[in-house]
């Protein structure tokens, strides 16, 4: 067990709460120690226990939990025992912290269930939550959402894309149908108060429901993206602590007023902490935290209301800042052991704050925080070193064709310099970001002597509003030449072989790699797409109906711009694909069907086109299960062997 602070002085001992701390990973069941990945911590509100995620190479992920206290420290390892198979997703406690919730998807597959179970090590019992409808049908998937005291909230999503802002009780059964819409999400709900978000992809609101009134907290802002928000309790908090009361409403505060924290880009280029407040004299909101040249990627606030915890994207790296909630002030932020950071707890008190922390040297690590002592202890500190072929990568900034500036992440086998061969792998999304986190994939590359450089197109998050949406619709267009021009750019600077550069990516990176194989053939000598849409006209038709509505602003939509559609889609551009194909896909995908990659295959195939198709039917829309991973990875590895040649690494061992 390892401790670290910001002077390098404290020890384990030192934390409140978690003092003389344990390794206990032994006591779990059987775990590969080389492949352990824990992350989704909740702590327990007392801050007596926590849950979180455990990924110990032997299945699916799984839901596990450990006490905490002062005496003893960290508790030995319980798994959470479910009636049901599939990874978890998330998991939260109870306000009394005698109760979880855990979301897990059936198979690997899309479509998720959320089970309520005791946090007694001694009691089995466990509660699906809102498995039907009212009339008996079942919903297409649920989603948690946390607690609102004893009930659990859940986004409950019908077949037809109708979803339902859900609280249930989880011994009785009994459910309150907060709001149903199409593109609604529950977000909190405390005190008759509840939070819910809505619009597509790039265009999300923040509303608040109270009484059967429906509030929208923000003014109009097309472009704007309001995702989270916390209701605050009014009996902690009076209103005039949290905002500046105009001097005519001093007198005479709404009592009855509403308080919540959103994150959003609301009128702001990165997104930003605000406060609001709905009242009788309307709603009005301030800034609490901003940061000029980064966004806040999540907060988390303590039940007392004393505290905040944010993180924040600065470059793609993450800094934990705490701030005092009712004086609004700040320390400096907290130094983590690793480069990216997600997934904040934290206890009633706000004295303890749990976090998930990663780089490309160390999977993901459950890290516990004192807010007081600026301490940080890793839960599961094992053994065994980073995962061979892992590499500091190193950041390289560039312009696109047109001016835009673009950046990636590179990563070099060690002793490479020259001209090697190259991945160019594309992240999901687009809405996403390439970080120095974690990669499965990364190291197995770069062992085998490949260099990897993970761009950030433009459409990638984490670089401002303008940037985020550059590839709506018919924008597309440049997100796709911006990938031609990041091959321009390693090759002019002597990275990459012109004639040994690879496109690979998941999700809309799968989607990225058949479109760059098409548009600009003479750049790729091979791909390997990954869940990727292949005709983003059957992906419509085929897709999940509430994954096809919140897309229409981002690709366009298959009635009025049927056009735009099918000249984008990869597929109807088949003839100019060239290069060797590599298609991956979980069977069990309903994101992306699993259709989009068979098609895609057929059609290559029908030309006398060298594609192949690699289905894991035990997964979904991502590859979750250790020895999944690894096989991917070692096909991946052995298909660009026959394809490209060798890597720089294995080059240089056959000429030595």
């Amino acid at each position: 067990m390892t401790a670290t602070s910001d002077d390098d002085s404290t020890t384990a001992s030192d934390a409140a709460g978690v003092a003389a701390v344990h390794d206990t990973a032994e006591s779990s069941t059987g775990p590969d120690v080389r492949h352990w990945r824990a992350y989704g911590s909740s702590l327990a509100p007392s801050g007596s226990a926590f849950a979180y995620i455990v990924d110990d190479g032997t299945g699916y992920p799984r839901a596990a939990q450990r006490t905490l206290s002062a005496s003893s420290g960290v508790g030995e390892l319980r798994w959470v025992r479910l009636p049901a198979s599939g990874p978890a997703h998330k998991i939260e406690h109870s306000a009394d912290g005698e109760w979880l919730a855990v979301e897990i998807a059936p198979g690997g597959g899309e479509r998720s269930q959320v089970w309520a179970v005791t946090t007694d090590p001694e009691d089995a019992t466990s509660f699906r939550i809102a498995a039907k409808l009212p009339d008996g049908s079942a919903y297409a998937t649920v989603e948690l959402v946390g607690w609102n005291a004893e009930h659990v909230l859940i986004t409950a999503t019908e077949h037809d894309g109708t979803a339902h802002a859900l609280q249930v009780h989880p011994a009785t059964g009994h459910a309150t149908d907060l709001d149903a819409r199409v593109g609604g999400h529950l977000v909190d709900a405390w005190k008759g108060a509840a939070l819910l978000r809505v619009g597509p992809r790039g265009y999300r609101d923040m509303l608040l429901l109270r009484g059967g009134d429906i509030t929208a907290l923000l003014p109009n802002d097309p472009g704007a993206t309001t995702e989270h928000g916390v209701i605050l309790d009014q009996g902690f908090v009076h209103p005039s602590r949290v905002f500046t009361a105009p001097p005519h409403m001093r007198p005479d505060i709404d009592r009855d007023s509403v308080q919540a924290l959103l994150r959003s880009d609301f009128d702001a280029k990165f997104p930003r902490l605000l406060g609001v407040e709905a009242s009788r004299y309307g709603v009005r909101f301030q800034v609490l935290a901003e940061r000029a040249g980064a966004g806040l990627d999540e907060f988390v606030v303590s039940n007392d209301q004393s505290t905040v915890a944010m993180l924040w994207n600065v470059d793609g790296y993450s800094e934990l800042e705490i701030m005092s909630l009712p004086d609004q002030s700040t320390l400096p932020p907290i130094r983590l052991p690793g480069e990216v950071a997600s997934q904040l707890s934290i206890s009633a008190a706000g004295r303890l704050v749990t976090v998930t922390v990663q780089a490309p040297r160390m999977p993901p690590r459950v890290m516990l925080v004192d807010t007081h002592r600026r301490s940080v202890i890793e839960v599961d500190p094992l053994p065994g070193g980073c995962p061979h072929g892992a590499v500091t990568p190193e950041l390289l900034r560039f312009s696109a064709r047109d001016g835009m500036p673009l950046s990636g992440w590179l990563y070099r086998p060690p002793g490479v310099s020259g001209p090697s061969p190259t991945v160019v792998y594309f992240h999901g999304g687009p809405e996403a970001q390439s970080r120095p986190d974690y990669s499965f994939l990364f190291p197995a590359l770069v062992g085998a002597g490949y260099t990897v450089f993970a761009p950030n197109v433009r459409g990638s998050t984490g670089y401002g509003r303008l940037f985020s949406h550059a590839d709506d619709r018919y924008g597309r267009y440049a997100g796709i030449n911006d990938a031609a021009d990041c091959v321009d750019f390693l090759v002019d600077e002597l990275i990459a072989d012109p004639d040994r550069v690879v496109c690979s990516g998941r999700s809309y990176g799968g989607y990225l790699t058949l479109a760059c194989l098409t548009f600009h053939p003479d750049r790729f000598a091979g791909g390997v797409a990954i869940c990727g849409m292949s005709d983003l006209e059957s992906f419509y038709r085929n897709t999940e109906p509430w994954i096809a509505a919140a897309a229409y602003t981002k690709y366009g939509h298959p009635d009025s711009d049927r056009e735009l559609l099918a000249d984008l889609s990869p597929i109807n551009r088949i003839d100019e694909l060239r290069a060797p194909l590599l298609v991956i896909h979980g069977a069990h995908d309903t994101n992306v069907p699993v259709s989009e990659s068979e098609q895609i295959v057929a059609s290559v195939a029908d030309r006398g086109g060298d594609a192949e198709l690699l289905l894991f039917a035990d997964e979904g829309h991502e590859i979750v299960k250790d020895v999944n991973q690894q096989k991917m990875n070692s096909h991946i590895v052995g298909w660009l062997e026959s394809r490209i040649g060798g890597g720089s690494c294995a080059a240089r061992s056959q000429a030595g």
